[in-house]
């Protein structure tokens, strides 16, 4: 259904069964795939590909022209996977030419009111964004994320899988993947176990995990002897060798 005042460009794709609400813009070159939600006064601009059962409520803009003073009308795009929520006043913009031209959100997200997601940024799967959370250009975050409350992330920085943010944080360096964070400035504070429960880790992981954090942050070590002795117990554990292979390909060091 497509509220009559909406205004909905001859060159946008639109599946048969989305919803359209008042006073929504779609642009030329926006598909929206079937099932999805979109709110009153949402504005979605292309080159922009929605997949199914999203819900975009009020007074969002999608697909935008990114933030960058390089940017000079470049054709670049906004893709967004399937069964994603964005909540109200939320941002998401274009990639850039300086990048790959694009970006990506994966399945299953939230992104609560407020948040925003700047250029080439790439979102996985299950990732939560609280209220106000921001990330700058260029930000890759992994599946199971969350950034708590008005977290902001510096551009280039990666978020690993399954880490946690305080409200509040200030992120400047990686996260690795299981490790929480919070505190001005912004330190590691153990790991997301609670978060790793609720996705079907055992506690054998737990443990192996819990283990590789006390060799990253609490011994002595430097950080490439550290990434070494995690290596030597990962063994089988594929969660850890997920980490090791994080910490190996770090863009701006890590909050140690």
């Amino acid at each position: 259904m497509i509220d009559s005042s909406a205004v909905v460009d001859s060159k946008a794709e639109i599946a048969e069964n989305v919803s359209i609400g008042a006073f929504s813009i779609i642009g030329p070159e926006v598909q929206i795939g079937s099932g999805t939600v979109i709110g009153p006064h949402v504005v979605i601009k292309g080159p922009t590909v929605l997949g199914e059962d999203n819900k975009i409520f009020q007074f969002c803009s999608i697909g935008e022209d990114p933030q960058d003073k390089k940017y000079a009308q470049e054709r670049t795009r906004l893709v967004m996977g399937d069964r994603n929520t964005v909540r109200e006043f939320s941002t998401i913009h274009r990639g850039t030419a300086q990048d790959q031209s694009i970006t990506q959100i994966g399945d299953d997200n939230l992104f609560m009111a407020y948040t925003h997601v700047a250029h080439d940024c790439i979102v996985a799967d299950h990732v939560t964004m609280a209220n106000g959370a921001s990330i700058a250009g260029h930000v890759h975050i992994d599946d199971y994320a969350i950034l708590g409350g008005f977290t902001l992330v510096h551009q280039f920085t990666q978020i690993g899988r399954l880490s946690f943010s305080a409200m509040g944080s200030a992120i400047t360096q990686d996260v690795p993947p299981f490790v929480m964070v919070g505190g001005r400035p912004t330190r590691p504070h153990g790991i997301n176990s609670v978060g790793m429960e609720r996705i079907g880790s055992t506690p054998e992981v737990t443990q192996q995990i819990r283990r590789a954090y006390k060799i990253l942050y609490k011994s002595t070590l430097k950080l490439e002897d550290a990434i070494d002795a995690m290596e030597e117990i990962a063994g089988e554990c594929t969660e850890l060798s997920h980490m090791v292979n994080f910490l190996r390909n770090v863009t701006r060091g890590i909050l140690r």
